[in-house]
């Protein structure tokens, strides 16, 4: 995986009870457009996007790229977990000479409040245990954001520090794979 080690991508899908977590297809297009455009899902990311901008921008195959999985119940996607490097000349970090794992994540409305982001989270989490032993993962969320402030301690996230960005105040979380998470 680009930036996170030498980790061969993508993985094979990941499996948990009522998920998969596998690569992005052509199928999850529409599922893509929906996740940027919607207000309620891009509240605390920046805002949603023009409908009409995104059905010209994004590609056929939307998604692909190392870090990005495809959330999938039932066979339709609905959401995206990522994990990138955390950008070093952003504020909030671990280790201040290297730029972290960072776990993101969306969810179409209509799938929140399911259980599914835990879930999933959860799995992904236990998968970088497996291929990347050791290594610390971030997430970094707004403050006011509290279900990603619930999944985060549900997923046994421990703040590391709060700062401002973006207009709002953001808190950094640290998970270390000491112990499988599920």
């Amino acid at each position: 995986m680009t930036g996170l080690g030498p980790v061969a991508w993508p993985p094979a899908a990941i499996w948990t009870e009522r998920l998969v977590l596998r690569q992005a297809e052509a199928r999850d297009r529409a599922a893509f457009i929906e996740l940027f455009a919607s207000r309620e899902v891009r509240t605390y990311l920046g805002g949603p996007r023009p409908r009409e901008e995104l059905e010209r921008e994004v590609p056929a195959l939307p998604g692909r790229r190392p870090g990005l999985f495809v959330i999938d119940l039932d066979g339709a996607m609905i959401g995206t977990i990522s994990l990138d490097r955390r950008d070093a000349e952003r504020p909030g970090h671990v280790r201040p000479d290297t730029a972290e794992a960072e776990l993101g994540y969306m969810f179409l409305p209509e799938a929140c409040g399911c259980g599914y982001a835990a879930e999933a989270c959860a799995a992904v989490l236990d998968w970088v245990a497996d291929v990347l032993p050791g290594q610390p993962v971030v997430l970094c969320t707004q403050t006011v954001n509290d279900r990603s402030m619930r999944l985060a301690a549900k997923l046994g996230f421990t703040e590391v520090e709060r700062f401002e960005e973006y207009g709002a105040e953001q808190w950094l979380g640290v998970w270390s794979p000491a112990a499988p998470c599920g």
